[in-house]
C-alpha cells in the first residue's frame, strides 16, 4: 500500500495559473511561488459575494493523538462537491513544523484526498511562519531593548512582561529560560521562556485581520506588561508595529494551492486550537467565499475546542456563519472514548465503541446549541468493521442526525459523494440559525462559564487566586468585553486528559487569564497545558531524510 507522499508524488499537478483560472483568477493578478504555489492579494474580497457563499465547517469528536482526519475529511469533501457539481474551494490552516517534526505528521490531509505540493507544503511553504516568528520576535528585542536604553527608556518594569520569544519547533528545554546574562553590556537579567509560533499572538492576529491597516493596528494593541509606575504598556508604545508589519507584508497573503483531484485549495495561518483558536485566516476565508459557491473549512480538534472558538471568536469578528457543520467521527476514537487501550484500536470491539459513543452524542449537542444542522461522517479506516459502522449509524438515527460513511483516504472525490449530498441538502433544506453561546458584552465569568458549562458539560468553574487577580487586571485595563479563547486539553471534554468519554459532575479550573489585546480576546488557561510542546520519545523527525538528488522521504 503506498504511503501519502508515494500517492501524492503519482499526481501530476496542474501549474498554479490553471487552478487560478477556476476560480476566475487573472494570471497577472498572482504572485506565483514557483510553479504550483502563489500568492493571492485581498483586493480580490469582495463582502458581497461573501455573504452569498455557504461555508461548511468540519469539526470532530474528541480525538486521539494522531487526530481523526477533520483535514483529510475537508479535502475530501470539496472533492465531493465538486463532483456533484458544486464550484467548491477547501480553506486550510498550515502546518507547524512541531507536529510535522513530533507526533501528528503533518496537515495536508491523507491518502487519495490530499492538499499538494505536500512537501512544500508541510515544510516552509511560502515563508509566512517565518514572518511571523521574525515580527513576533523583533517585539521581544524591542523590548529588552528599551529597558536597557539609558536615553529612550519608557520605563519598563521587567518583572512584568509577559511577551515571550518564539520558535516553529517543539522543544520543551525552552520554555523557561533566563535572558540578559553576561554582565551590563548583554542586557538586564529576568525569567522568560519560548512559545511555539502557532501559540504566538501575531499568529492569532494574522488569522483575525481584515487588511493591512487592521493587522498594524491590532500589532499595536499587544499587551506586554507594565511600567514602574503601574501603567500598562503596548507595542504600539515602543512604536513597534510598523516594522512587524512590513515583516509580514507577504506572510498576509492567503496561499493557494490545489487537491490532488485539481480543485482549488487555500492556505493561510495555523494557530493551535487547543491554545489559540485554532482557524485558518479571516482574509483566507472571504476570500474563498469570494471565489466560490460553497468552502469548506475546518477548525482543530474536537468541537469543544476548535468549532467553539470558530463560532464564538471569528464569526463574530467576521461577519459570517457556516450553513452546515460536519462532524468527523471514527470507529477507532469511538473505541477509545469507550475504554479499549491505544494500542488495540484496530480489533473490532462494539461494546467499546458503543460506551463511547456518549462523546460523539456531546459533540453533536454542542454544534446543535448554536443553531447549525450537524452531518455526521465516519471517517473510515481500513480496521473498521461493518458492525462497529452500523453501532454509530444506528446512534444517529436515534438523535435524528444524518450519519455517513467518508471513504476519501481510499477513494477520494468519489468516497465523499454521498457526504457532499448530504452536506448540500442539509445547507439547502435545512433551517440553521447561527446563535452564540455567549454575548461578548457579558461579564468575564459568565463567559468562560457558558462554555464550561454548555460545551464541555461542566458542574462548576474554580478561579484561582492568580487567576482572580487577572480578573481585576482585565477590568481595570477596560478589557473585559473582549471573547474568551479557553486553552484546554484536547483530549477530553473536561481539563483533565484522563477524563475520556462524557465526563459529567467536573469542575473546570481556571489557572490564570493571559490577555491578547492585539487578538481581540482573553486567554483563560486550565489544566497543564504549555504552549511550548516537547518532542516524543521517537519523533516523526527520526524517519524524514533527502536523498542526494533531493527527494524527501518520511513525511506523513
Amino acid at each position: 500500500m503506498n504511503n501519502d507522499l508515494e500517492i501524492a508524488r503519482k499526481v501530476k499537478m496542474k501549474p498554479i495559473a490553471e487552478i487560478a483560472a477556476k476560480l476566475g483568477i487573472a494570471q497577472d493578478v498572482l504572485e506565483p511561488y514557483g510553479h504550483y504555489k502563489a500568492k493571492l492579494p485581498l483586493s480580490l474580497i469582495d463582502e458581497e459575494k461573501v455573504s452569498q457563499c455557504n461555508m461548511i465547517l468540519v469539526s470532530a469528536i474528541s480525538p486521539t493523538p494522531a487526530g481523526e482526519g477533520k483535514s483529510t475529511t475537508s479535502i475530501g469533501l470539496t472533492e465531493g462537491l465538486n463532483k456533484i457539481g458544486k464550484k467548491a474551494t477547501v480553506v486550510l490552516r498550515e502546518p507547524s513544523l512541531g507536529p510535522v517534526f513530533g507526533i501528528k505528521g503533518g496537515a495536508t490531509g491523507g491518502g487519495h484526498s490530499q492538499v499538494v505540493p505536500m512537501e512544500d507544503i508541510n515544510l516552509h511553504f511560502t515563508g509566512d511562519f517565518s514572518a511571523i516568528e521574525k515580527a513576533h520576535n523583533l517585539l521581544s528585542a524591542l523590548i529588552d531593548n528599551n529597558i536597557q536604553s539609558k536615553t529612550k527608556s519608557i520605563g519598563i518594569d521587567p518583572r512584568t512582561v509577559l511577551w515571550k520569544r518564539v520558535m516553529d519547533m517543539n522543544d520543551r528545554s525552552l520554555r523557561k529560560i533566563v535572558v540578559g546574562l553576561g554582565g551590563t553590556g548583554s542586557g538586564i537579567p529576568r525569567e522568560t521562556g519560548f512559545d511555539i509560533t502557532a501559540a504566538s499572538e501575531v499568529m492569532a492576529i494574522l488569522c483575525l485581520s481584515k487588511d493591512m491597516a487592521d493587522l498594524k493596528e491590532r500589532l499595536g494593541n499587544i499587551f506586554i506588561g507594565f511600567k514602574m509606575d503601574r501603567t500598562p504598556v503596548y507595542a504600539r508604545d515602543l512604536h513597534a508595529q510598523g516594522a512587524m508589519a512590513a515583516l509580514m507584508k507577504d506572510a498576509i497573503k492567503p496561499n493557494l494551492v490545489q487537491t490532488l483531484e485539481g480543485n482549488p485549495a487555500i492556505i493561510h495561518g495555523g494557530p493551535f486550537a487547543n491554545i489559540a483558536q485554532g482557524t485558518n485566516s479571516v482574509i483566507a476565508t472571504k476570500l474563498g467565499m469570494t471565489l466560490s459557491d460553497y468552502v469548506v473549512t475546518e477548525a482543530g480538534f474536537g468541537a469543544d475546542l476548535g468549532a467553539e472558538k470558530f463560532l464564538d471568536i471569528k464569526c463574530q469578528s467576521a461577519g459570517i456563519a457556516p450553513k452546515a457543520v460536519v462532524i468527523v467521527a471514527t470507529v477507532r476514537a469511538l473505541k477509545y472514548h469507550g475504554g479499549a487501550p491505544l494500542d488495540d484500536l484496530k480489533t473490532e470491539n462494539v461494546d467499546a465503541l458503543k460506551q463511547g459513543l456518549e462523546n460523539m452524542d456531546k459533540h453533536i449537542e454542542n454544534i446543535q446549541q448554536f443553531g447549525i444542522a450537524p452531518v455526521v461522517a465516519i471517517n473510515k479506516f481500513v480496521s473498521d468493521s461493518d458492525a462497529e459502522h452500523d453501532a454509530i449509524k444506528a446512534r444517529c438515527a436515534e438523535l435524528g442526525v444524518k450519519c455517513v460513511i467518508s471513504d476519501v483516504w481510499g477513494n477520494g472525490g468519489d468516497g465523499a459523494i454521498e457526504l457532499a449530498t448530504e452536506v448540500v441538502d442539509a445547507v439547502e433544506n435545512g433551517n440553521s440559525t447561527f446563535t452564540p453561546m455567549y454575548d461578548w458584552a457579558s461579564p468575564v465569568k459568565d463567559k468562560i462559564e457558558a462554555i464550561a458549562k454548555k460545551v464541555y458539560g461542566a458542574s462548576s468553574v474554580d478561579y484561582t487566586s492568580t487567576a482572580q487577580r487577572d480578573l481585576r487586571r482585565i477590568a481595570k485595563l477596560g478589557l473585559d468585553h473582549l471573547p474568551v479563547c479557553i486553552a484546554k486539553t484536547q483530549k477530553s471534554l473536561s481539563d483533565n486528559p484522563k477524563l475520556l468519554g462524557r465526563p459529567r459532575d467536573f469542575e473546570i479550573t481556571v489557572r490564570e487569564i493571559e490577555i491578547a489585546a492585539g487578538a481581540g480576546f482573553l486567554v483563560p488557561i486550565t489544566g497543564d497545558i504549555m504552549r511550548m510542546p516537547g518532542l516524543p520519545g521517537v519523533p516523526s523527525a527520526n524517519h524524514i531524510d533527502i536523498s542526494d538528488d533531493g527527494l524527501i522521504s518520511g513525511l506523513f
